[in-house]
């Protein structure tokens, strides 16, 4: 089934990337990174006032902290900050090669442990990878790296009773899902849980005539446990059930949305995240609002936001 939902934009001022949208339900707002933009923005649930936060280089992903404030990963660091425009303080620096690879997609488990996935820029090879950041007892700082094997890490969700754990290969075209056991956080039983076509050679918007249904960005789940997912250059985001059947397309008025998430009082608002940055003059005019976060109502609603325990 494919719809065009009525979407409401809730910031005229386009992100350059959109990216890691959560709501905070104690807030009432919607926050979210502009990688390319170098800051992280919130925005009031009920005036849609949106403010910005600069930060120091690209910021891939955010969480929310238990203890209030952010877990912010930047390229190769994760930082903590205990506000809004709080000192980051650094809680852990990553040995990979910041000048080629840096923190994409990522949010926290249902333990209140806070993932994070790297892409790898040239993107010509597999060199992405997901990893879990854990605090414990005297702010000792724990990192594991769980899966690998991915360009662009994305699409990063637990189902309702999380027991398993989905994640995204842009590039690939492909989400796998694993078994996961929560207590010992190790993941197992490694499967395709959805292919999509790969684009098409030379594929140009405006101008090739072959059909390109986008690639797999970010992703939320629903409290019945489907996953909706943001297909890049595809203008639509997809409702897949648990076993990876497509239930419904939401057609979107940018080409390309980049992530979703729950939200508002009954987490039944549907928010995305968009983006205008490198795309072509052509795809701008004819999206002029790409790089805007939308949203409209859905009738079941999502899962509340993980909180980082620290």
């Amino acid at each position: 089934m494919s719809t065009m939902p009525n979407w409401t934009v809730l910031n005229p001022e386009a992100n350059q990337l959109g990216e890691s949208p959560f709501w905070h339900p104690s807030e009432q707002s919607l926050y979210w990174v502009d990688i390319d933009g170098m800051r992280i923005c919130r925005a009031n649930g009920y005036t849609g006032e949106v403010e910005s936060w600069d930060m120091p280089e690209t910021p891939g992903c955010i969480a929310p902290a238990a203890k209030g404030g952010l877990v912010i990963a930047l390229r190769n660091t994760v930082y903590r900050a205990a506000q809004w425009k709080g000192q980051l303080k650094l809680v852990y620096r990553f040995d990979h090669d910041a000048k080629t690879t840096r923190f994409n997609d990522g949010k926290c488990d249902p333990y209140g442990r806070f993932w994070a996935g790297t892409m790898y820029e040239p993107r010509d090879q597999a060199a992405g990878q997901l990893f879990s950041c854990e605090s414990r007892a005297g702010g000792y700082f724990t990192v594991k790296m769980v899966a690998d094997g991915a360009t662009v890490a994305n699409g990063l969700a637990w189902s309702p009773d999380g027991s398993t754990v989905y994640w995204a290969d842009t590039k690939a075209h492909r989400i796998r899902a694993w078994d996961w056991m929560a207590g010992s956080n190790v993941l197992t039983r490694v499967r395709t849980f959805a292919q999509f076509p790969p684009k098409p050679e030379g594929w140009v918007f405006g101008k090739s005539t072959e059909p390109y249904g986008g690639r797999p960005d970010g992703a939320a789940v629903d409290a019945e446990g489907n996953y909706w997912v943001a297909m890049y250059e595809g203008g639509r985001i997809l409702k897949l059930s648990p076993t990876g059947e497509q239930l419904a397309e939401l057609r979107t008025p940018v080409l390309c949305p980049t992530m979703p998430c729950f939200g508002g009082d009954d987490l039944k608002t549907l928010y995305f995240t968009s983006a205008s940055h490198g795309r072509s003059e052509a795809e701008l005019a004819a999206f002029p609002q790409s790089g805007c976060v939308f949203f409209t109502r859905v009738d079941v609603p999502g899962l509340p936001v993980n909180l980082f325990q620290d």
